[in-house]
């Protein structure tokens, strides 16, 4: 039997990961990360097959073609991101449910193909100057980069309402344990 799909989904910026990854230090028992594959190049201390499935743009393309990818898009220009058929399959096999940490365009097209089996949470940042703070103080990017980050968070701000769960991060603290409460309120729902 499938499981469900816990999908976050918010501006680059907005917290969504740092909430998932409470979740799933506190509740591995439950819920796994859903790995997704990427283009682009692993930053930092990224792990290949841990934070992302780094593969090449034209595998990337081949996968596309084959219909492996349950959803994906090009989230900046050239780079591409998606979520594998067979990583739902393989955490549903292990008897957890799948939590994301995705765009938001990757999350709404999760939610469509999932209706009944998905809960999905848009991570509302206090301002979009507030994420715009948050974005530099990474110092990972160029300011074109940034730029392009900007854009593209505008945009997706005016995605929040069609999620079913619009979630205030203006306190991190906050944000966390109301997180849980959705996740787990759902998880229980039969």
């Amino acid at each position: 039997m499938a499981g469900k799909l816990i999908i976050f989904s918010a501006p680059s910026g907005a917290g969504k990961t740092t909430i998932v990854k409470n979740l799933l230090s506190k509740h591995g028992d439950k819920l796994e990360f859903s790995i997704s594959a990427s283009t682009r190049e692993p930053r930092g201390e990224e792990i290949d097959g841990k934070d992302y499935y780094f593969i090449s743009k034209e595998d990337f393309l081949h996968k596309i073609a084959k219909q492996e990818f349950i959803e994906f898009e090009e989230v900046y220009s050239g780079t591409f991101y998606g979520t594998l058929r067979s990583e739902v399959e393989r955490i549903w096999a292990r008897g957890k449910h799948v939590i994301f940490d995705i765009d938001v365009i990757g999350g709404l097209r999760l939610r469509s193909k999932f209706p009944d089996e998905a809960l999905s949470i848009f991570v509302q940042p206090p301002s979009l100057e507030v994420l715009k703070e948050r974005l530099r103080g990474r110092g990972t990017d160029s300011e074109e980069k940034l730029q392009e980050r900007f854009a593209k968070a505008e945009s997706e701000l005016s995605y929040a309402d069609k999620f079913d769960v619009i979630l205030k991060n203006y306190d991190l603290d906050v944000a966390v344990v109301e997180a849980e409460k959705l996740v787990m309120d759902f998880l229980n729902k039969k």
